[in-house]
Parts: C-alpha cells; structure tokens; sequence
C-alpha cells in the first residue's frame, strides 16, 4: 500500500541497520527517500540497492548537518518526512570513561540529532513528521551505559519538546525506543560464534515475549508514526522491547 506516497523521506544513517530497513520500507510505501551516511562508499552502495537518493553527511558534524540541509532545501525543496536515526553505541563505567568516548557519543547520537531537527525545521511543511530512534535504555538503569542511556534520554525530552514548538504548524515529532535488535551492529562487536549465541541467549532472557526484534519491526512501526492513521500521534515514546522495560 502506497500510504506514504507523494511524500519526500529523509534517514539518517540510512546505509545500514534499521536506517536502511526504514528507507526500504518508506519506499515501498511511494515516499521519494533520501539517505544519509559517514561513508562515501557504503552510502552509494545501499542508495544503488535501495533505489533511492544517497547523500553523505556526518552527523558528528554541525557543518556538516548545515551543508546537507542546503543540499535537500536546492534539490528537493522540502521533506515531507525526518527520520533522524544516526546514532552509534559507546560506552563505559562512570569511573573509567574517557572524554573522547563521550564526546563522540555526545556529539553524534545528541548534538548531532539535535541539530538535524534544529536546521531541518524550515523545510518542513504543515503536516509533516519527525521520527527520533530513542532507545529503551532510556528508561532503563544498566552499569557502563550512562553516557549512550543519557543521549537517548536527552533525545526524548528534545522530542517532547519540540512536539510542542511545532504543533502550531501541524508538524507531528515522536521517538522509538526500541529494544535489543537484530542489526549488524551485533555482528560487529568481534564476537566468536559461541559467545555471540550466548548474547543472543542473553538477552532473550529479559524479554518477556522471548525473542529479539528486528529492523522491519521498528521500520514499520516509523513508516505508521509518519502516515494519516498516526495524524493525532505527538509528543509520544513508542517503547518497542518485547516488555524487556516492564
């Protein structure tokens, strides 16, 4: 069903993981989609299997958040849709973090997102919708998260925030925090195989529902926050974890 289309999409970090399911699934919904990424290579090869248009860009980088909206604002004139999904995971004890560490958690997964919204707002139209990727850590109290819990947690007060900023101009802006998911991210914490099933294991045992999700999961449940059925939907945290947050 072609619910989205019409409407031009933009992901952040969009290359891989539950960016590049979210860019697949707004297509298959008739959105034009834009994606972002870090790496030249890696953009061009997921824009060429998806069909879309990719574009680099850090979100590390508020120059470079500024040379993109220029871009999209020459090219396409507007988005429709802002799924702000660039993010990465670090972290370590309070005791033993390191300054880079946090900036560079800071400075992608908070600053960075914050001033995607920020500079993206103008070419924003009446009724159009902003999608954080929060994380159900957010809400949760583990050891050696507080530096990628408190961007997450930052993320959704920003969310509430600016549901209310631009509720006058009919724009809609939600998060979801999902859970433990799927993505290459698990592959690329150089895990052997055994090790990796015991993660798996792991963390099966603290959802209650007893499985993992995916990203066409959060994929689709974004795509919905961004379509008419969702068009009284602001200012919310859609938690997706399976109950692991219960």
């Amino acid at each position: 069903m072609e619910n989205l289309k019409g409407k031009i999409a933009l992901v952040t970090g969009g290359n891989s993981g539950i960016g590049y399911a979210t860019a697949k699934e707004l297509k298959a919904q008739g959105a034009e989609v834009i994606i972002t990424g870090r790496r030249q290579e890696a953009i061009h090869a997921a824009a060429q299997e998806l069909g879309v248009t990719g574009l680099l860009a850090d979100q590390g980088s508020v120059v470079a958040i500024e040379q993109l909206a220029k871009a999209v604002k020459e090219k396409f004139g507007r988005i429709d849709i802002l799924f702000i999904n660039a993010g990465i995971v670090g972290g370590a004890s309070i005791e033993t973090a390191t300054e880079e560490t946090f900036d560079q958690v800071v400075n992608i997964n908070y600053k960075g997102a914050y001033f995607t919204l920020s500079r993206f707002i103008p070419l924003l139209p009446e009724g159009a919708s902003v999608v954080f990727l929060s994380s159900n850590t957010a809400n949760m109290n583990g050891a050696n998260s507080s530096i990628y819990s408190s961007t997450k947690s930052a993320l959704n007060s920003v969310m509430r925030i600016a549901a209310l900023e631009l509720a006058p101009c009919m724009i809609r802006v939600n998060a979801v925090s999902p859970g433990p998911t799927q993505t290459e991210i698990l592959n690329k914490l150089g895990l052997d195989q055994a090790t990796r099933e015991g993660l798996d294991d792991w963390m099966i045992g603290q959802i209650p529902l007893k499985k993992i999700g995916t990203a066409d999961d959060v994929a689709k449940m974004v795509a919905y926050l961004c379509g008419d059925a969702a068009s009284f939907i602001t200012g919310a945290e859609i938690i997706m974890d399976g109950g692991m947050s219960l």
